[in-house]
């Protein structure tokens, strides 16, 4: 019988990172070892994050200011945090979450150029305490990643952004990832993809074998 919070963890990555794959490696491991997972992507997860994805990614003749962008995204994330992403942790179960907080500090204040104090008073609005306990970082050079996204077909509207802009999201990953006091796990996404799903089981064992002993007795 599991009891206490489960763990809350994000997966983040530029674009082509191939966080999609690797998100299905990390559940059907996870789910192996009985762990109950609420598996949900940003922006995303609710109905209305649905919506506002559809919105941000639509491809659009008209420019998106950065912070209308910013503002649309939180209003997501205001609706996936109380109405999944809190429930699930009270329950027990672990969320396992494609892009969160640290995508909008990447993406909007990396990459489009605002202040980390607009995403910082967002956060604490939005989120209060919440925090994921880890973060995955799935990390490829820019060339390498966008390689794979013009492979798959037509481009979103983040995806038609120039080379540059890809570059600076990554390094403020990379500035955040070496921020981070150990709540990020560095994956090198550029390998084959059976060695980067082997790190990924690697990392999901460790973080397993420290979760159970205390959040989980048997009856």
């Amino acid at each position: 019988m599991q009891t206490g919070r489960g763990l809350f963890i994000t997966v983040e990555g530029g674009e082509g990172a191939g966080k999609s794959t690797n998100i299905a490696c990390i559940a059907d491991f996870l789910e192996s070892h009985g762990v109950e997972l609420v598996v949900t992507r940003e922006p995303g997860g609710t109905r209305l994050g649905e919506e506002v994805r559809n919105v941000l990614l639509r491809v659009r003749d008209e420019a998106v200011a950065p912070m209308a962008e910013l503002l649309l995204l939180f209003a997501a994330r205001a609706q996936h945090v109380q109405q999944v992403i809190l429930p699930a942790l009270a329950a027990g179960q672990w969320v396992i979450c494609d892009r969160f907080t640290d995508a909008s500090y990447a993406y909007q204040c990396g990459g489009r150029g605002l202040p980390a104090s607009a995403v910082r008073t967002l956060e604490t609005l939005v989120q209060g305490e919440l925090r994921p306990d880890y973060t995955l970082l799935l990390d490829a050079p820019v060339e390498t990643g966008l390689e794979r996204v013009r492979g798959r077909g037509e481009l979103d509207r983040f995806e038609q952004e120039q080379l540059a802009f890809f570059q600076r999201v990554r390094d403020t990953y990379l500035q955040l990832a070496r921020e981070s006091s150990g709540r990020y796990h560095l994956v090198d996404a550029s390998q084959p993809l059976p060695e980067v799903q082997a790190r990924l089981r690697e990392i999901c064992e460790e973080l397993y074998a420290c979760w159970r002993p205390r959040h989980q007795v048997r009856s």
